[in-house]
């Protein structure tokens, strides 16, 4: 069976205010042109997600929002985990480890360097996720809790800088 795994950085966030809590740091003007732009070429690939989980961050939960606007998934099905949240390349795996076999392709928004750290480890093509980055792992896995010693049999990188 074929299992999608996306990583997905979250869009550029706001810096203005440095009184603000990190997990509060809103998207920036280039992160709200941005997230729109992926999303929509996610869509033009026929990007069907049966999962969405996001980081609470804000900037976080409103890059996955804008997509899955894209994408025509409903923001109120995408599942909040603080797990994804200053974590551990581990702690992502783990998370991926527990899906449901029932899902086929899953998209996982969150933050660096945790996506980066986790990126290289699942592929040797992609060295560096920048702001809104999209890495596609597919797999041929007969479940999710396979993936951390399985290597993806396709991989598609895609930033908003990439032409």
């Amino acid at each position: 069976m074929q299992r999608t795994l996306f990583l997905v950085r979250h869009a550029k966030s706001d810096w203005d205010d440095p009184a603000l809590p990190d997990k509060e740091r809103p998207l920036a003007a280039r992160g709200k042109r941005d997230a729109p732009m992926m999303g929509k070429r996610l869509a033009k690939r026929q990007v069907k997600p049966d999962l969405i989980l996001s980081s609470p961050a804000r900037r976080a939960l409103a890059t996955a929002e804008i997509i899955a606007h894209e994408l025509d998934y409903k923001a109120g099905n995408i599942v909040v985990d603080e797990r994804l949240y200053a974590t551990e390349p581990e702690t992502l795996l783990a998370v991926i480890g527990e899906l449901g076999d029932e899902l086929t392709c899953v998209m996982l928004f969150g933050h660096n360097p945790e996506l980066t750290e986790l990126a290289q480890r699942l592929s040797d093509e992609i060295s560096q996720m920048p702001t809104c980055a999209v890495a596609q792992f597919t797999f041929a896995a007969a479940s999710w809790s396979s993936i951390a010693a399985a290597r993806p049999a396709k991989v598609v990188f895609d930033y908003p800088k990439q032409a």
